[in-house]
């Protein structure tokens, strides 16, 4: 049996409440703030019909090609929101800041946002809520099935590999210090799934650890947000005093996370998760 947390339990809630109001109207003017939000939207055949995206959308990379970009999807101004004429914007929670939703509602534009549940089960409940609200439910079946097929295949190459190795998820340093990412994050939820241990489980949500914290957490893999910089090499990781004696700087475990591809539970995330599951069993060095 499948439970969900309650994250996952009252995300699901509140995409059903969404699903409830029903589709919009056609050839409605939709701002897509969010890259899963964005795939999918282009997945299922709808990008006629969408007139901006958010910085984050670079999955096609048609969309941000084609597309006015809005912005950090964290950071929207409603200027360039409402520049576009748009009457609905479909979003992630995590898109803000509050008050441009207001100004957006204010304005006579429909705002809708998913929560992000972070398994397969929420996956399948974004792709099915996005499709209803522009009316290609059947597209949408055919997507979540797919996606649904690949967490399969991605369970069962886990369940083939039952050693879990203790992943520590570096989101960046600053001054040297690691800031990592704790309990209740996609990166939490993304370990998991690709059969590890979170060493930073103890603790919700992103934080910085001491030295002395990591010395102890021992991780045997270090992953990285791949922020495109040399700062990143297992060569500068690890010749930090963090993680110079760490079992993953013995065998310069640093694997490189995107964002978009690994964290933003898209249609096509348990594909590339299946990637990094790969990654993470096979040691080069055994």
């Amino acid at each position: 049996m499948i439970r969900l947390s309650r994250l996952h339990r009252s995300a699901l809630v509140a995409i059903a409440i969404a699903l409830a109001a029903g589709p919009v109207e056609a050839r409605d003017r939709i701002v897509s703030v969010g890259a899963a939000v964005t795939e999918i939207l282009w997945d299922l055949g709808a990008e006629a019909d969408v007139v901006g995206v958010d910085s984050s959308s670079r999955r096609p990379a048609a969309a941000l090609a084609s597309r006015p970009d809005v912005g950090y999807y964290r950071r929207l101004a409603p200027e360039g929101l409402l520049s576009l004429a748009p009457t609905l914007m479909i979003g992630v929670e995590a898109a803000g800041p509050r008050e441009t939703f207001e100004t957006l509602n204010a304005a006579g534009v429909r705002v809708v946002r998913l929560p992000d549940a972070w398994s397969a089960e929420g996956v399948r409940a974004k792709i099915e809520a996005i499709g209803r609200l522009v009316g290609r439910e059947a597209e949408a079946n055919r997507l979540a099935e797919a996606s649904d097929a690949a967490f399969a295949r991605l369970a069962a190459e886990r369940a083939a590999s039952p050693r879990r190795p203790k992943v520590l998820f570096l989101m960046s340093l600053a001054g040297d210090r690691p800031l990592v990412a704790g309990r209740g994050t996609p990166a939490d939820a993304l370990i998991d799934l690709v059969g590890g241990v979170n060493v930073a489980g103890d603790f919700d949500g992103y934080r910085q650890m001491s030295d002395e914290a990591v010395i102890h957490a021992a991780p045997e893999i270090v992953a990285m947000m791949d922020v495109g910089q040399g700062t990143s090499t297992p060569e500068r990781v690890f010749a930090l005093p963090a993680f110079a004696g760490s079992p993953a700087a013995a065998k310069k475990r640093l694997i490189r996370v995107d964002a978009v591809t690994h964290l933003g539970f898209g249609p096509r995330f348990a594909e590339e998760a299946l990637t990094l599951l790969r990654a993470i069993r096979d040691d080069p060095s055994r």
